[in-house]
């Protein structure tokens, strides 16, 4: 498939307003396509669009949570710069780790609904465009959509469902000559990371079960780059750090003998149980 080429092109990007997102912006608008932010924070949403200071930035204020508020977006998009190219449904947030018997309800439920529904939603909103203009979406995800979710079932379960959605779609837009991407990524060096894992102690000591060459962090430019290219070629996958993609293909094999590792490992069994005990305790979520 040729180069899709960015310049021009309008892309709605959710969480654009920090992180991930924000390198991403950047990213886009260097490669002179129009970029829209969207974030549920007024302030941060400002701030990100006069980092850019360009004329092509639009911020939106509009939670992914919210259908209304998403489809407005994309409408406000279409009325500013008349149509809408690319989707890169970003926003996500993640929890304080915990088993699923300590988690409150309302953690798993607010989990679900920003980083499964809340793409969702973005997709739905903006896809009558994508389908007009034989545009391109991605999905975010994470390499918790092929590794054991211990610990953090919810994140797990939206990231696995996000790549469902994001090959399936491929195959449906493709008739319409529209394309699909799903992109995996691993430890960003994000502050919502550094807020999820490195503040809490028991978190620390889950992802040092990881081996360690795939616990390498990323700068968040490296991933807004791997997902700038993987449009521009209109690829069905990006994975980040590109290890994590040998992972990826074996996981057929992989994936039963780490889930008995990780059942007959004692720390693992001792790490289980103090997650336990955080049933009642205060479980922020970070986004």
């Amino acid at each position: 498939m040729s180069t899709y080429e960015l310049s021009g092109k309008v892309v709605l990007l959710t969480g654009g307003d920090r992180g991930i997102g924000l390198a991403t912006a950047r990213t886009l608008s260097a490669r002179r396509a129009r970029v829209v932010i969207v974030g549920h924070n007024p302030d941060a949403v400002e701030a990100a669009r006069a980092q850019l200071d360009s004329e092509s930035v639009l911020g939106i204020v509009a939670d992914v949570t919210d259908r209304s508020a998403m489809e407005s977006a994309a409408a406000a998009t279409v009325e500013r710069f008349g149509a809408i190219d690319v989707v890169v449904a970003n926003a996500g947030i993640a929890s304080r780790v915990a088993t699923f018997q300590a988690m409150s309800s309302e953690n798993l439920e607010r989990v679900l609904d920003v980083d499964l529904m809340g793409v969702c939603r973005t997709v739905k909103a903006a896809l009558p465009e994508i389908l007009r203009t034989r545009g391109h979406v991605t999905v975010v995800s994470s390499v918790y959509a092929f590794v054991n979710g211990v610990g953090n079932i919810p994140y797990a379960m939206a990231k696995a469902a996000i790549e469902q959605f994001g090959r399936a779609l491929r195959v449906e837009l493709a008739p319409h000559g529209a394309s699909a991407g799903v992109a995996y990524l691993g430890f960003i060096d994000t502050d919502m990371l550094h807020r999820a894992l490195d503040t809490d102690p028991l978190a620390t000591q889950m992802l040092a079960l990881f081996p360690a060459p795939l616990r390498k962090r990323v700068p968040p430019e490296d991933a807004a780059r791997a997902i700038a290219d993987g449009i521009e070629g209109r690829r069905a996958s990006v994975v980040l750090p590109r290890r994590w993609s040998a992972v990826s293909s074996l996981r057929g094999l992989l994936n039963p003998l780490s889930d008995s590792y990780l059942q007959r490992h004692t720390q693992v069994g001792g790490l289980v149980r103090q997650l336990d005990l955080r049933s009642g305790e205060e479980q922020p979520t970070t986004s």
